[in-house]
């Protein structure tokens, strides 16, 4: 039989339930109304704001936050990022304060650019590398693949195919985008949660990281001063190169909406150039905002190589600065292709 105390304690904490099931938390007397089309608006436009008094309370004063930056009712968008974001709006009347808060979709103001492409040179490939991301480094290709018990980090002479240096990882890992930065190869691995850090020279692994937020690995690029990581949705997480740790995400729009499956991506020229998974085309971004400025498609390539049972998308996009020139090739291809984009 439980003792008097246990019985009390438990009957409490039955009361705390019935309370908090039954609490409901008040309605705001304010709403945000906003010259938005169905919460959408193009960065090029003024953001005009209204409240609505729904008891018509004597308003002392209110602040607006657009993400946490305090704007006024009538606010340019053009330094904004793109993306979902949240106004708030803080009410004082009477002695009282009331928080509310609005959703907006910031859009670009601009489509995209269209570009064709030119093939400079084809050279071979592993047929049975499921390529997650290659990248260029002192004249060599660096490739991850990916699949459980096929992942590999591989060092490559690009013109002949040959596998100078190759480690296998784990059969529990399956490998994905990879970039080089200050001497050392950061590999992702895509629901592992983990990824791994090697010495350029001799592929010993350094060290491994955890991710943040951003559930999955997908894709690595780094402009020399941050790394940049996708997760396969419309999100490019910034990542300090020191400690690893996600400081914060762009969203990648156009001016129509978001674009998702952001997968191997490479830093050139400013931009981050992304393959889209399963679309064989790749999204030009500007690594400021998130907006597509320009877009590839690059679809005819899949017909120039080996057709086989497994071959499956493009995916791979490297810069080679040596040659200033672009290379793609796709998982289970046998041809990497060198190209110079045309705009159209």
């Amino acid at each position: 039989m439980p003792s008097f105390k246990y019985v009390i304690l438990a009957v409490f904490g039955l009361l705390l339930l019935s309370c908090g099931s039954n609490a409901k938390q008040k309605k705001s007397d304010f709403s945000i109304l906003t010259n938005t089309e169905k919460g959408n608006i193009s960065i090029d436009n003024t953001l005009e704001l209204t409240l609505k008094n729904k008891k018509n309370h004597t308003i002392d004063s209110v602040t607006y936050t657009l993400d946490g930056e305090r704007i006024d009712k009538s606010t340019a968008l053009s330094h904004f990022k793109l993306g979902k974001h949240t106004i708030e709006a803080t009410v004082y009347f009477n002695n009282e304060k009331q928080i509310t808060t609005a959703p907006i979709t910031l859009l670009n103001n601009e489509p995209p650019r269209i570009y064709n492409y030119k093939i400079i040179n084809e050279y071979p490939h592993d047929i049975s590398s499921y390529t997650q991301g290659i990248e260029f480094f002192n004249g060599y290709l660096y490739e991850s693949t990916g699949q459980y018990k096929e992942s590999k980090l591989r060092k490559l002479d690009y013109k002949t195919g040959e596998v100078i240096k190759n480690i296998d990882l784990a059969d529990s890992y399956f490998g994905e985008g990879l970039t080089i930065l200050h001497d050392k190869i950061y590999q992702l691995t895509w629901r592992e949660g983990t990824g791994f850090v090697y010495d350029v020279k001799t592929f010993d692994k350094l060290s491994s990281f955890k991710y943040g937020n951003s559930k999955e690995g997908w894709g690595l690029c780094n402009n020399d001063s941050t790394i940049y990581k996708s997760d396969g949705t419309e999100n490019i997480w910034l990542l300090d190169p020191e400690t690893l740790i996600e400081q914060g995400y762009i969203q990648v729009y156009t001016n129509k909406g978001k674009i998702v499956g952001i997968n191997e991506m490479e830093w050139i020229d400013g931009k981050i150039y992304a393959n889209r998974y399963q679309k064989d085309g790749v999204a030009i971004i500007n690594p400021k905002n998130g907006a597509v400025i320009g877009v590839i498609d690059f679809s005819p390539l899949k017909r120039k190589v080996t057709q086989h049972d497994k071959l499956d998308v493009l995916n791979g996009i490297a810069y080679n600065p040596e040659t200033k020139t672009i290379f793609v090739t796709g998982k289970r291809w046998d041809k990497l292709f060198e190209v110079e984009l045309i705009e159209n």
